[in-house]
């Protein structure tokens, strides 16, 4: 077993601490692991164990955009036992995530989102943040479910991010909100330029919160639509939605006095075309409309080196 970092606050000679994670976690599910520590070459009394979940967050200030991490939930595994020289201690843990955790990947795919556990050991006295480990989140069923279908109607996976701030008028939690950009299907290019969806999940269900980048016509310019919906987590296998997807761009563009109203009507009578692809198959295969900068296999590969340059700095950050 290879130990990841050695308690700084404690010196050479003190102990060390490795936590690995049991697999990908889904948004208000268990995150299960086991924290290793190996003693040094003295007893040492280890008072708790806290993790602590952590994210690559955006910040927008004044004309620039910045980038920071957040500790958005915080767990005590583990305390109150003494920690021989030289002897190793197991705490194995299961710990409930945040319904609004952000989703990391979608069918293996990775969405360059950067989450991460932090572990925390108060030892005589001293606070170290001796391990910090990536944490994969897949989507819950119902948000797999509206990603796939807007796959299937011809949108693509453009990018992701967290964006740090509250979105008006919702029931969110944490301080910052995921979102996902999606290129328009091309019976929809002509009205907008891209899509943003948000999921806002709870126990109840969840918000679905759509924006659309809208193109401007001759005479007016380009602007932001948005609307939300409300689903339930049963409903992820009771739903046509493929059908639902079309309803909601329907109502997005024509509610907000979108000039592709009669086009919305047009893509209705569309709606019995074959289908393409979904989300997930768009991602692995690089398909036209994933706009990431480089395409097939090469997608996962930029994604995995981004997320261990952002754990980098998180340690650089906090010296």
């Amino acid at each position: 077993m290879v130990f990841k970092k050695l308690l700084g606050s404690l010196g050479v000679g003190g102990p060390t601490v490795d936590t690995v994670l049991e697999g990908a976690a889904l948004p208000g599910g268990a995150l299960t692991g086991v924290v290793h520590l190996r003693g040094g070459k003295a007893d040492f009394d280890v008072e708790h164990i806290t993790l602590e979940l952590v994210a690559r967050v955006e910040a927008e200030h004044g004309d620039g955009e910045y980038e920071g991490t957040v500790v958005f939930d915080r767990h005590t595994v583990g305390g109150g036992f003494r920690l021989a020289a030289g002897g190793t201690h197991d705490v194995p843990f299961a710990v409930t995530l945040p319904w609004e955790t952000p989703v990391t990947e979608l069918d293996g795919q990775h969405l360059g989102i950067v989450l991460g556990v932090r572990t925390e050991l108060a030892i005589a006295g001293a606070k170290d943040k001796g391990d910090l480990d990536p944490l994969a989140v897949r989507p819950l069923p119902v948000q797999a479910a509206v990603l796939e279908a807007f796959g299937r109607l011809g949108f693509g996976f453009r990018s992701a991010d967290l964006e740090l701030g509250h979105i008006r008028g919702s029931g969110q939690r944490l301080p910052f909100y995921q979102e996902i950009e999606l290129t328009p299907a091309p019976r929809y290019a002509h009205a907008v330029n891209e899509i943003e969806v948000t999921f806002l999940a709870g126990p109840d269900g969840m918000e679905v919160v759509l924006e659309a980048d809208k193109r401007g016509g001759l005479f007016s310019g380009g602007h932001d639509a948005v609307t939300r919906f409300h689903i339930g987590h049963d409903d992820a296998s009771h739903r046509d939605w493929d059908a639902e997807a079309e309803s909601w761009m329907r109502q997005l563009l024509d509610r907000h006095g979108s000039h592709g109203g009669h086009h919305a009507d047009g893509h209705h009578q569309e709606s019995g075309h074959r289908r393409g692809p979904g989300m997930g198959t768009a991602l692995a295969a690089g398909a036209a409309g994933v706009a990431v900068g480089v395409v097939g296999g090469l997608v996962a590969a930029e994604v995995v080196d981004e997320i261990g340059d952002a754990f980098e700095d998180v340690f650089e950050d906090e010296g």
